[in-house]
């Protein structure tokens, strides 16, 4: 019955011992939670604090913000002096009781128990040895040892086991009162660390709270109020761009801004990796000035790539690559070709370089003067069909006319309206000879075609190196590029009416489908406010110039646009004592509208700036007519100003002579007597030393 009963005994222990260590694990987690809340409440206050050192990039000096972050550090830094009281009072009143009988209690069960085992394994000994006696009496020794090992174990097996149980039964009542002391110490723990919480808590805290609630309440109202404003500014957005996520979108919906100053994009730049084969890269390209800026990505600044002032920018035809056009820098030495995305990228691009390249961004007003400027946009497009196949088509035309016909008839590139009532022969002298190919100027002059085409057979470094002249074309507000093919030119009678270039045209169109010449020179033809330049794409050299002053008259083709012709003026000729005109007929990329606007437009400035020197050489003179006034103002004032002092002098002369001695007047006399013995002659010489 007793190891019955102390079998119960020892798997309530067991039990006891099971439950009191999840127990001193869940109260271990919070006094470590504790100490983990107390660390991380005192960083909170110390983050609160240092608050106004932080230099946010988009945060600025909130003054406001500061002190109430500050005022929330100092309520929390003694929340958390509170927090460090619980952990000291959690770890004495609740930890240390369940720790002590975990360790203390507890063990010592273990221990008696183990100790009680061995006692009774001994006694258990003892008893089998004395059982085994034999019963002669020559064993009384063995028989005295033995019954004193079986005294010793039963005495040992007693007093173990009466503390063993001893202890069995105490357990019952530590087990309650280790349950209890751990919690009641933690409750009044709490209630100390709430009681303190309470007194640091004031009415002026509650007020300050309730008064910072109002504050986010009405951020969040702003928060939501911008956040509903701004989906719907996506939801309007996502609607209007629906045609911008096209890569090429409809050029009449989105038309190209031809007057900016200032562009930004990515471009497809072309870097050649052999003789024959190149790479493209997609980089980011800026405007900067008169720079051409790109950068890639993950770079943090951007790289000049070119200095694009007095550039020039025409569209190309790139490895089957649409929307390509190259940047030329002015003194020809680098060149770029890039690929825009779209059509509008690709024209606004050509055109932001274009008034770039003229300094437009220096002035006051780019886009104004832009707008004017760039009244013929450059569109660069793809090249048309060439000459000889578009004749194929028209040669059964031109064919069909009798050779008569060039004297009487208008043909079919003029107005026969406009033609009615005038003679060709009035316009085009007959047997007049026809040029079909330019001169170049480092070629030998043909007589008299120096002066009749108005170049001056000097060749323009491509390198910029004008041997210290300044260019002619440096300060001219237009700068405008244009892809021409020279058809032809032959001298006029008349330079009055756009019929003489239409009548021109016709005779070097039908001239050419009749001798086979479909070999063209394609050119850059340079429009300035001084002169029209045609320049040779590959080496830059100057072909012709034709002086602005000398172009007199300029037309496009009613019906073709491509073509286009101007009439120059010139002294020299067939008959040197008068002035011959020249009509010179070129062929465009469906440009003929816009040269003849960009000539136009530089006539108008030319002669706005004429009248501007003419104003400004008037003012000077009526300055220098007035400088001159005053300086005669100035000599008459300091000639009067002499006589007065020459009156002053003699009135003081005067008075001198009256106070004079009589021995002065006989020097006085003696010298007339001495004056009238030397005569006529003297007394003029002694009147002019004095």
């Amino acid at each position: 019955q007793t190891r019955s009963l102390l079998g119960v005994f020892e798997e309530d222990a067991a039990a006891i011992s099971n439950y009191i260590n999840q127990l001193f694990q869940a109260m271990h987690r919070i006094y470590d939670a504790q100490n983990e809340l107390s660390a991380a409440t005192h960083l909170t206050s110390k983050l609160l604090k240092e608050y106004e050192k932080q230099r946010f990039p988009l945060g600025g000096d909130d003054e406001v913000m500061t002190s109430t972050l500050q005022q929330f550090a100092k309520v929390i830094d003694e929340l958390s002096s509170c927090h460090a009281v619980l952990s000291t009072q959690l770890a004495d009143a609740m930890m240390f009781p369940i720790t002590q009988f975990k360790e203390r209690d507890l063990k010592e069960i273990l221990t008696l128990k183990e100790v009680f085992q061995i006692a009774s394994n001994d006694h258990d000994a003892a008893i089998t040895r004395y059982s085994r006696l034999s019963k002669r009496k020559e064993n009384e020794k063995i028989k005295t040892e033995v019954t004193e090992d079986v005294y010793t174990s039963r005495k040992k097996q007693h007093q173990t086991m009466m503390h063993y149980f001893c202890a069995l039964n105490t357990l019952q009542y530590k087990k309650k009162i280790s349950l209890l002391e751990p919690l009641l110490g933690y409750m009044q723990a709490q209630i100390s660390f709430f009681k303190m919480g309470s007194e640091n808590l004031t009415e002026q805290l509650e007020e300050f709270l309730t008064n910072i609630g109002t504050s986010v309440q009405n951020v969040r109202r702003e928060m939501d109020c911008e956040v509903e404003n701004m989906q719907q500014t996506i939801e309007d957005l996502e609607v209007a761009s629906d045609p911008l996520y096209l890569p090429d979108p409809d050029p009449t919906k989105f038309p190209a801004h031809r007057n900016l100053t200032r562009k930004a994009g990515y471009l497809n730049a072309r870097n050649k990796t052999g003789l024959v084969s190149s790479s493209w890269e997609r980089q980011f390209y800026f405007t900067q000035g008169g720079n051409l800026m790109s950068q890639a990505r993950g770079d943090v600044a951007g790289g000049l790539v070119m200095d694009i002032d007095n550039c020039s920018v025409m569209a190309v035809d790139c490895e089957d690559r649409r929307y390509c056009f190259q940047i030329t820098s002015f003194d020809g030495k680098k060149s770029s070709i890039l690929q825009a995305e779209s059509k509008k990228d690709y024209e606004e691009w050509i055109c932001t370089i274009n008034n770039i390249s003229k300094q437009i961004y220096l002035s006051e007003n780019p886009e104004e003067i832009a707008a004017r400027v760039n009244q013929s946009a450059l569109e660069a497009v793809t090249p048309s069909p060439s000459f000889q196949q578009r004749h194929e088509s028209m040669r059964p035309a031109v064919q069909s006319r009798p050779p008569a016909a060039r004297t009487s008839s208008t043909g079919s590139l003029g107005s026969d309206s406009a033609l009615s009532a005038l003679s060709l022969d009035s316009l085009v002298a007959p047997d007049t000879p026809i040029q079909f190919d330019i001169i170049s100027p480092v070629s030998e002059d043909l007589p008299g075609q120096a002066k009749s085409s108005g170049q001056s057979g000097r060749r323009t470094n491509p390198f910029g190196e004008s041997g210290g002249s300044k260019p002619e074309t440096e300060d001219s507000i237009l700068h405008q590029l244009f892809i021409v093919r020279f058809l032809g030119s032959m001298e006029v009678k008349s330079d009055e009416s756009p019929d003489v270039v239409y009548e021109t045209m016709r005779q070097i169109l039908a001239a050419r489908a009749i001798h086979n010449v479909f070999r063209m020179t394609e050119s850059h033809l340079l429009v300035t406010c001084d002169c029209l330049k045609l320049i040779d794409p590959q080496t830059q050299v100057t072909r012709l110039r034709f002086p602005l002053p000398n172009v007199v008259l300029y037309a496009t083709h009613q019906e073709n646009k491509r073509l286009f012709g101007f009439v120059l003026r010139t002294s020299g000729g067939r008959v040197e004592s008068r002035q011959t005109s020249i009509c010179y007929i070129f062929e465009s990329n469906n440009e003929g509208e816009k040269i003849c606007d960009s000539v136009g437009l530089a006539k108008q400035i030319a002669f706005h700036a004429e009248l501007d020197r003419k104003a400004s050489e008037k003012q000077k003179e009526i300055d220098r007519v007035k400088e001159k006034q005053q300086k005669e103002l100035n000599k008459q004032k300091q000639i009067e100003k002499d006589l007065e002092e020459q009156s002053r002098l003699i009135a003081a002369s005067s008075r001198s002579n009256q106070s004079s001695t009589e021995g002065q007047f006989v020097v006085l006399s003696s010298s007339q007597s001495e004056d009238s013995d030397l005569g006529e002659d003297g007394k003029k010489k002694r009147e002019s030393e004095a």
